[in-house]
């Protein structure tokens, strides 16, 4: 069965076709509609859910939720836009504490929900950032400008009240 949409673009090229060729003789089959036919198309919704995230936690251990595409978890190697420095070293953590993200588009927006456990230290490259941490069921919004690092979470509460991470924007 032909859904409407295939319908309409057959039929507008069989229009076409016969304005086109004008007085030459021009044969096509179309299949003709059935009248019980309501074949829809699928709608396209974002979510803007991270896109492998499940894979990322299972093999990184940190949980990517949802953003706007402009905030991506990088190789170190490859960008230092945004990194992040954690005190969790346990298994899976291939980036032994360390992650990078790279900031895509124009750099003046981006937004990241995730949450990176026992977070010390945030830094950024060009991109001044907003983080925002868990910790003791409080959350707090920390400033970094660009070019700058800023202590957080675990460094700055007192021992033995790990912070989360679970916000990153761009804010200029």
């Amino acid at each position: 069965m032909l859904s409407r949409m295939r319908r309409f673009a057959i039929a507008g090229v069989v229009g076409a076709a016969s304005v086109i060729f004008g007085s030459s003789t021009l044969c096509v089959a179309v299949a003709a509609p059935n009248p019980g036919d309501d074949t829809s198309l699928p709608s396209a919704v974002e979510t803007f859910e991270y896109p492998n995230a499940a894979k990322i936690l299972k093999e990184r251990g940190i949980a990517l939720r949802k953003g706007d595409g402009h905030i991506l978890l990088s190789d170190c190697a490859a960008t230092t836009d945004i990194v992040v420095w954690s005190s969790r070293i346990e298994e899976p953590n291939p980036d032994r504490g360390q992650y990078c993200f790279k900031v895509t588009g124009s750099g003046k927006a981006g937004y990241l929900s995730l949450e990176i456990p026992k977070v010390y230290r945030i830094a950024t490259g060009d991109y001044a950032v907003r983080a925002s941490l868990t910790a003791d069921g409080r959350t707090q919004d920390i400033n970094v400008a660009k070019n700058d690092g800023e202590s957080v979470g675990q460094a700055t509460n007192p021992p033995g009240s790990p912070a989360v991470l679970v916000e990153l924007r761009i804010t200029g």
